[in-house]
Order: structure tokens, then sequence, then C-alpha cells
């Protein structure tokens, strides 16, 4: 196997996890089994702690791969709950609005929808490793400031809805409601572990499957589509399930790691010698 280029492992990532500590649980992982002390690795495509799916994890000179494979199509499934939105468009932070869901029918959420097919324009969350003057927007989103990040063309292949719950007839009031640009001086892996937010019961809901290319954010879609609606919208759970041609049938759960990637197995018994040509 020394002429191969190097390894891609496709991860199935739990919630709450990010994708730096998967990445890191396998490093050290692959470092104790195979006693290597100095390796390349990384991850191709960064996906966020609230979501789970797919996370491709090269290893070796596979690592050079990452470009090709984050400019991949990929395809995601999830929820988003309407009525309500918060400020970083999922639930790592609680809901700051309440909108009407009345208006709300298939008609309309199919009218909607699609808005969202081909190339369309989207300006990325606050709370994302976006780069706004050379920081991490989410980083300055924390810390209380206002982010103004430009918007950027991308690519939606396919966009379906499998599911429409219409809710109940509760009524929803913004009063109490506080604006969630206050500091958030929380430990981040806390913050991942016990999220700000919850799902209020009674609101309607979609579920969805997306195709999309690079650099497509889902929270930002659950945000617009909200507003194509005439009321908010955010993102309750996220499954990013292929990339390109990695699908996550064929991932390995966090938990397995340790039985699986192992020096009998013929898979990954060739790693080390992998990494040593890196």
């Amino acid at each position: 196997m020394a002429d191969k280029p190097g390894m891609v492992i496709a991860i199935d990532k739990p919630r709450q996890w990010s994708s730096f500590q998967v990445v890191n649980k396998l490093k050290w992982h692959i470092k104790r089994t195979f006693g290597l002390k100095k390796f390349k690795i990384g991850h191709a495509g960064t996906l966020d702690p609230l979501a789970s799916g797919l996370l491709l994890v090269c290893v070796g000179n596979a690592t050079k791969q990452i470009e090709q494979l984050q400019s991949g199509e990929k395809v995601y499934s999830g929820t988003m709950v309407l009525g309500a939105s918060t400020p970083c468009y999922d639930l790592e932070q609680a809901v700051d609005h309440y909108y009407p869901t009345k208006q709300i029918t298939k008609e309309l959420i199919e009218e909607a929808r699609q808005q969202f097919v081909g190339e369309i324009e989207q300006v990325p969350p606050m709370f994302s490793a976006v780069k706004v003057d050379g920081h991490r927007a989410y980083i300055s989103a924390r810390d209380g400031e206002t982010v103004d990040i430009a918007p950027k063309r991308v690519t939606i292949y396919d966009f379906e809805i499998t599911a429409f719950r219409e809710g109940k007839a509760t009524t929803f009031h913004n009063t109490g409601l506080k604006k969630q640009n206050s500091v958030l001086k929380v430990n981040e892996r806390e913050l991942y572990r016990n999220p700000q937010g919850v799902i209020p019961e009674g609101l309607p809901e979609i579920d969805f499957k997306i195709c999309c290319g690079k650099g497509t954010y889902i929270r930002s879609i659950a945000r617009d589509f909200g507003e194509a609606l005439g009321s908010g919208a955010f993102l309750s759970t996220l499954r990013r399930e292929r990339i390109g041609k990695y699908s996550l049938t064929d991932a390995i759960n966090i938990d397995d790691i340790e039985t699986k990637i192992t020096a009998n197995n013929p898979t990954y018994c060739d790693i080390a010698e992998l990494a040593k040509k890196c």
C-alpha cells in the first residue's frame, strides 16, 4: 500500500461534539494504536456541533484531498421549527422572537421552497466560523458584538420537503423575551453539551432534505425560509448524510473507533505506513 496517497475515514459525528473534538479523538487513538508520534490529519468540512452525521477525516497524504472533498455535493436532512427565531438560527441560543403562523399552508411552503432551488444568495450566520476582518464571526458574536457578513452565492441542487406538521393553535407572545446580543460567558464545550435553546411546544415543523454545493449554510436557509413564509424559523435538527461519493451508511460511529480502527483490521492496518509517508 506504499503507493497509496493516504486514507479518508468517514465518521458519524455525534450531536454536541465539535468537528475538532472528533479529529482529536481519532488522532489520539491512531497515535496510541499504531505507535505514531507525528502524522497529518484533518477534516474535510466543519459540521456544526449541534448537527450530527458524516464527517470526513483525512489521514496522511489524503489531507491533500481536503479542498477537493470540500467542493463535493453534500446532502443534509433535518427539521425546521416555524413561527420563532433564535439569534444563531439553531438551538445554541434561546428563542428571541415569535411570529404568526396562521398563514402557513402546504401551498405557501411549496411556493417558498421553489425560491431556494438553484443558485441563491445567502448571508452566513453571525454564529459561524466565517472570517470577518481576520476574526471568526462566532467569537465576535459571542462577545455581544454586531457582525456584518457579506452575502455569497451558493448552489442548491435539490430541496425536498419530506413532512409538514401544522402544530397546535397556541398563542405565543414576545413579552419578556430578551434579545440574545448579551455576552455568552460560558465554557464552549459546556455550551454544546447544554444548549441554551429549547423547542417551544405547539409550533409548526417541517422535515427536509437538501442537496447543495460548497459553502452552503443550512441554518441560513432555515432563517431565510422562515422569512419567505412571513414567519420566523430556526433549525432544530440537522444531519449530514453524504459528501461526494462518501455516504453516512459507510461511516464509523464515534463509540466504535477503538474496536474498528485496529492494527488487526486489514482496512486500517496500514495507517501507520501511510502516515509515515506524509
